[in-house]
């Protein structure tokens, strides 16, 4: 018999395929920004999975990170269950997506082209915080003006 936890690592896994083959290769069309409008699309489904994965493992989960200040070793531990390995697998893949959406709005509010965007977001599927900042990077002038302050 299949366990939960594996159902629901391969539902994710397979779920955010779609969000980020658009991002990569679609993200100016309509339709890729529809399905990222809508969290509940695109992250509730994820949390969804996660919350059933995580419920029946929380308490151990809280009173190991809640007992002492968490350590390498105390971290290390905790990923020898397999189970808290996917737990933590479900973990990334919401919100790498989560980041990546959010990256992937920057990217399309400064008009970044797709030779830009796609790295961007490869790098933000594969090693979230990276991409996150290469995003940042080059989307940094997004919240500047192009008008001049009035004269006195």
């Amino acid at each position: 018999m299949v366990a939960l936890i594996d159902v629901l690592f391969w539902f994710s896994s397979l779920y955010i395929l779609p969000f980020w083959l658009m991002m990569w290769f679609a993200p100016a069309h309509e339709r890729t920004a529809a399905l990222l409008r809508n969290e509940w699309v695109y992250l509730a489904p994820l949390a969804a999975a996660y919350t059933l994965a995580v419920l029946p493992n929380l308490v151990d989960i809280l009173v190991l990170l809640g007992s002492d200040m968490p350590t390498p070793e105390i971290v290390v531990s905790l990923f020898d269950d397999r189970e808290v390995i996917l737990i933590g697998w479900l973990h990334y893949l919401a919100f790498d997506l989560f980041v990546g959406r959010w990256t992937w709005q920057r990217l399309m509010a400064t008009n970044q082209p797709i030779y830009v965007s796609f790295p961007v977001l490869l790098f933000s599927m594969m090693v979230a915080p990276l991409g996150a900042l290469l995003g940042l990077v080059v989307t940094k002038d997004i919240g500047t003006t192009t008008t001049s302050p009035a004269a006195d």
